[in-house]
């Protein structure tokens, strides 16, 4: 027997989507510089948040652009098969990367997707992560198939999250 797929073949994956604040489109190889800046002048930030968990060691900083080429393919290659999606946080004029998002498959039977997602440093003052995170859980209610997203180390502690049953 097959796994269930993550998302119906039929489902058309949303483009993005924009704000006042900023615009969310697909993360791909052609964000290098911008992904990378955005990444390297935020790592202390990303240590202290761990969005992806308090295990997580992302990002080091002797992350190089080539690793981070590869990383951003492979967001890329899982967009296209349709197995996870990574989503681009860019300003308004899509100019200064601001963050990512990630919408991942939940290993967690009470959740359907597991969705991350981070701002750089700088924007953290301005609100830029509770808009953030606001504009994404409407956007995966309205726009997704999702029935139980989860949105561990923000709606839910990552303790909480690690015990829920695999």
């Amino acid at each position: 027997m097959s796994a269930p797929l993550f998302i119906p073949d039929d489902f058309q994956i949303p483009e993005g989507l924009t704000t006042d604040r900023l615009r969310l489109r697909p993360l791909t190889i052609h964000d290098l510089e911008a992904d990378y800046e955005a990444v390297m002048s935020s790592i202390d930030h990303l240590r202290r948040s761990r969005p992806f968990g308090p295990d997580h060691e992302w990002p080091t900083s002797d992350l190089s652009r080539d690793q981070n080429l590869i990383d951003l393919g492979w967001h890329q290659k899982e967009f296209q098969n349709r197995t996870s999606f990574a989503y681009t946080v860019m300003d308004p004029d899509d100019r200064i990367c601001l963050g990512c998002v990630y919408i991942y498959p939940s290993d967690r039977p009470s959740h359907d997707a597991i969705v991350i997602l981070w701002v750089r440093g700088s924007e953290v003052e301005s609100g830029l992560d509770e808009h953030l995170l606001e504009t994404v859980r409407d956007w995966i209610d309205e726009e997704w198939p999702f029935k139980h997203p989860g949105y561990p180390g923000r709606t839910v502690s990552w303790e909480a999250w690690r015990n829920l049953p695999t």
